[in-house]
């Protein structure tokens, strides 16, 4: 199996966790979604079991388990590029979202429905995505282009290309949760892809730490190193924090702000009173194209 469909795997997990959190009372809720239950495209009949406190409770212990960090970091990540998207979406023209998987974001953030959206994943995807939809609103909304690609074998410009995207738009580039699955090659190809964005354009970008990868530091993730690193290699990407400004320079990006969950977590999770860990395994880079 190829990296970009071991990660095409994965792409309902991070709605899952959000379509969870749904069920906490608000003020104690990291983040608002009403959307996220609805698209998923299976495995929806359980989730109204999280409305009892003992059952989410359980789903966050047995999710703390083997990745203590988890939860709270997929909600965090979330919450917090919601934020940047509706900061900048008086200075953008367009967003493109790599590797969108079920994320509802271009369906839910008002500041977002007069700009036109790219959401690119594999077709089997973007094509449960576009039935899901359909479901939910009857038609697409025509501001969303829904576009399948082969990431192992094709070009992110031309796909966009075709599905009417111009890079001469300030975009504001989402790549959430990708980032490890790709090769240096694959990274490479998508910087020579950023490195042509318009400028002004932003970027918030997922990624994981290379010591961590390296098998340097477990940070307790020890049962998942073992299988998505050391067995399957489905996480074979990551970069330390120091690397990223000369990375970003490079391609014509500065970096705005590189933070780690556990500031995230001082943010977002503290005000609700509750309690979750916040791993250092993944932090998330915001910058801006020069």
């Amino acid at each position: 199996m190829t990296m970009a469909r071991a990660a095409a795997k994965t792409g309902a997990g991070p709605t899952v966790l959000v379509a969870v959190e749904q069920y906490f009372p608000k003020n104690k809720r990291i983040i608002d979604d009403d959307l996220a239950s609805k698209i998923l495209p299976a495995g929806r009949a359980f989730l109204p079991l999280a409305k009892s406190s003992l059952i989410r409770n359980w789903l966050i212990r047995v999710s703390e388990k083997n990745t203590p960090g988890m939860w709270g970091c997929m909600v965090c990540r979330k919450r917090y590029i919601d934020e940047k998207v509706r900061e900048s979406h008086n200075q953008i023209e367009a967003v493109v979202n790599l590797g969108a998987g079920y994320d509802t974001r271009a369906f839910r953030l008002t500041e977002l429905a007069k700009i036109p959206v790219w959401e690119l994943d594999q077709p089997e995807t973007i094509e449960s995505k576009r039935s899901r939809l359909g479901k939910i609103f009857g038609e697409i909304p025509t501001n969303v282009h829904l576009t399948a690609i082969d990431f192992d074998h094709e070009k992110l410009e031309n796909v966009l290309e075709s599905a009417g995207y111009s890079l001469d738009k300030r975009t504001f580039f989402i790549c959430e949760a990708v980032t490890q699955y790709l090769t240096q090659e694959g990274i490479r190809t998508t910087f020579d892809f950023l490195a042509k964005a318009a400028r002004g354009s932003r970027l918030a970008l997922t990624y994981v730490r290379q010591d961590f990868l390296e098998g340097q530091a477990m940070y307790g993730w020890e049962t998942f190193y073992e299988k998505f690193v050391k067995k399957d290699k489905t996480w074979i990407f990551g970069m330390e924090p120091e690397a990223w400004p000369n990375f970003l320079q490079a391609y014509g990006w500065r970096i705005i702000e590189d933070i780690g969950y556990d500031q995230l977590a001082e943010r977002y999770v503290k005000p609700t009173g509750r309690t979750l860990a916040a791993t250092p395994i993944e932090r998330i880079v915001y910058t801006e194209k020069l």
